[in-house]
């Protein structure tokens, strides 16, 4: 099962149902994408916490004044069915600059634009505006 690609789904319909927060599946990887969305204002936090014996992750999702979810659109790039790897030179800015995509490196998870100050390619995760 793909843990990205269903914590992004429920993130995705919780803005479209104008929820506060959401719970998701815990692992390590969803935890270090959740943080990189804190870190670019996309939500306004997050908790680790146990359900059930299960460890998963509160998310607090974030509105403007009018009441329109922060996050526009969150797409999964790469599938377990389909890799995209890209390389630092290749690595494209998302909505000239205003959405982020995240890649997986050799370095760790990190956003496109640390992977251009870095020199360094990889996986394309996921893009975010």
């Amino acid at each position: 099962m793909d843990t990205i690609a269903n914590m992004l789904t429920i993130i995705r319909n919780g803005c479209m149902a104008k929820k506060s927060e959401v719970i998701v599946q815990y692992s390590k990887i969803n935890e270090k994408i959740i943080d990189i969305f804190k870190k670019e204002g996309f939500i306004l936090g997050y908790e680790k916490e146990m359900k059930d014996n299960h460890p998963v992750i509160k998310v607090k999702l974030g509105y403007d004044d009018k009441k329109r979810p922060i996050i526009n659109s969150l797409i999964r790039v790469s599938k377990p069915g389909r890799r995209v790897y890209v390389k630092h030179a290749a690595i494209q800015p998302v909505k000239r600059g205003l959405g982020v995509a995240i890649l997986s490196t050799s370095k760790g998870v990190m956003t496109d634009k640390e992977a251009i100050k870095n020199n360094i390619g990889g996986e394309l995760l996921c893009k975010i505006w």
